[in-house]
């Protein structure tokens, strides 16, 4: 094997691509970074990786900068792909980094929200969730295509085109319709928004794996999916089966089969084997290469998979019996091939049959009246809106809408109303990464990756109610085929009613709103 340009390597019809993960973690010149540079520059000397993946302040922990890194390990002659989480960044820096990994002749991003902050500093770090990964892929894409902006004193300003490769993340490891949908839903999005490749998360489950590809397949996405082959240690095992570990799944069958493994003449080739023909099965199905990742995977564990894997692979579909690991009673977008174990071309019957509720009525009854442009309020309230901008009543109306909203929706007062398009429920509020394109990955049976057991996802919740209102059109209409832009910190603090009416917010646009003179 000849080891290529990590994007040709992806694109190539005839090439397996290759990337191992490495954990720079906290600190500068402490062990685990110098057996970073140092295993990455024994990766540089084989010609079995096409790129290093480097992961961007993992469980939410402060660690050596991923972009930074890349840049020092290009030096040494390896592709970098940085992991570009927008966890801890606003836009401003977002884009000031992206400038940096250019001018580095850093391409390979992969583009995810990020885990949760976890402790800092004296105490746990403010997250910064200023835009969602669909939102940046549709900045890199504009940053590819050239990015066009108005400076502070209205001149138009064009930058050169910028030569990105972003990927994108997607879980088809979720128990529930109401987490699966979204998710792929999302990963549409993301596609549509300029992801060149996708990896999903961790999981084990071989039919998983396939539903993704024949997802991609039937909704013609024309996007490569590199799969994620996690090396799994009794130690990993036992951590994402307890959901200690955002987005990674472990069955209790397949945790008691890596435990059992340590009582055996030789656990850690126990170890690589499994990834040997997790290696055989993706590319069996046509993954277009593998994501290499795991504590207890050294470079030669890494070759050693690789050359493993190939052995195997025109055997592929007698080890898909061996990753049998679903989730209890978990929800599959296709019924079940009885032959291959894996997915038919026939789509499940979708489950749920969910209710809306009141609270969700009676929004949708005020909003039809007053907040679409064919209401009989909605006239009216364009006019009286216009009356109150910058008068006398602006403040006390903007009191009302935040005390009414508070009660509600525990309003955050953004000033850039998502209600309308997500079933009424806020995503500043009631998201702890403010996600307004869909789910993060990290939900797990249905329940927020911050909160387990506290609380449910929001889009779980908004799924659900646009499903029982409408169906899975009605879902799908606000869930995939709405795009909602990043807030615009301006209208803060101001009256998001107000910014509707008069075209403020991307809301008002929409549907044409314009402040006009009567």
């Amino acid at each position: 094997m000849t080891r290529q340009d990590f994007r040709a390597a992806v694109e190539a019809d005839d090439r397996f691509a290759v990337t191992w993960e490495l954990i720079p973690g906290r600190g500068s010149h402490e062990p685990q970074q110098e057996e970073v540079f140092e295993d990455a520059e024994t990766a540089a000397s084989g010609d079995v990786v096409d790129a290093v993946s480097l992961t961007d302040n993992p469980g939410g922990t402060p660690a050596l900068s991923a972009d930074y890194l890349g840049m020092k390990l290009k030096e040494r002659g390896i592709e970098p792909l940085v992991h570009f989480t927008t966890k801890d960044k606003n836009r401003n820096q977002i884009e000031g980094l992206l400038h940096a990994l250019e001018r580095e002749d850093i391409h390979n991003i992969l583009i995810m929200s990020g885990d949760h902050q976890g402790p800092a500093f004296e105490g746990q770090a403010k997250a910064v969730y200023d835009l969602d990964p669909v939102q940046t892929l549709d900045f890199v894409s504009d940053l590819n295509d050239g990015f066009e902006f108005e400076d502070n004193f209205g001149r138009h300003n064009e930058l050169a085109e910028t030569d990105f490769f972003p990927g994108a993340v997607v879980s088809p490891f979720k128990r529930l319709e109401a987490e699966l949908m979204p998710q792929y839903w999302k990963l549409e999005m993301k596609v549509e928004k300029g992801a060149e490749f996708i990896i999903p998360q961790v999981g084990f489950d071989a039919r998983k794996f396939h539903e993704l590809i024949k997802f991609i397949d039937e909704k013609d996405l024309d996007v490569p999916v590199i799969g994620n082959l996690y090396v799994l240690d009794p130690g990993s095992a036992r951590a994402m089966n307890e959901n200690r570990i955002p987005g990674a799944i472990v069955t209790d069958d397949l945790r008691e089969e890596v435990e059992a493994e340590q009582e055996g003449e030789d656990p850690h080739q126990a170890m690589l084997e499994r990834a040997a023909k997790m290696y055989a099965f993706m590319k069996g199905m046509g993954f277009a290469g593998v994501h290499i990742g795991g504590h207890a995977a050294d470079y030669d564990d890494v070759e050693y998979i690789v050359e493993r894997g190939e052995e195997l692979a025109p055997d592929w579909e007698e080890y898909v019996s061996e990753f049998d690991f679903p989730m209890e009673d978990g929800f599959y977008y296709y019924e079940r091939d009885p032959e291959t174990g894996l997915n038919a071309d026939e789509h499940a019957i979708l489950p749920e049959n969910p209710s809306t509720g009141l609270k969700y009525k009676g929004f949708k009854v005020a909003h039809e009246l007053m907040f679409e442009p064919d209401g009989p309020l909605f006239g009216p309230m364009r006019w009286f809106s216009k009356k109150v901008d910058d008068s006398a009543l602006e403040e006390p109306f903007t009191t009302f809408e935040r005390v009414t909203k508070t009660i509600s929706n525990d309003c955050q007062e953004c000033g850039n109303c998502a209600l309308f398009d997500m079933a009424y429920l806020c995503p500043m509020s009631q998201c702890p990464k403010n996600e307004r394109n869909g789910p993060c990955g990290g939900s797990y049976d249905g329940w927020c990756e911050v909160y387990p057991g506290e609380q449910e996802c929001i889009y779980v919740r908004a799924y659900r109610k646009l499903k029982a209102d409408g169906g899975l059109e009605k879902a799908r209409e606000k869930l995939r085929d709405t795009y909602i832009p990043p807030p615009d910190y301006d209208l803060e603090g101001t009256s998001s009613w107000l910014n509707y009416y008069l075209g403020r917010d991307y809301a008002g646009k929409r549907v044409g709103n314009e402040v006009a003179d009567d």
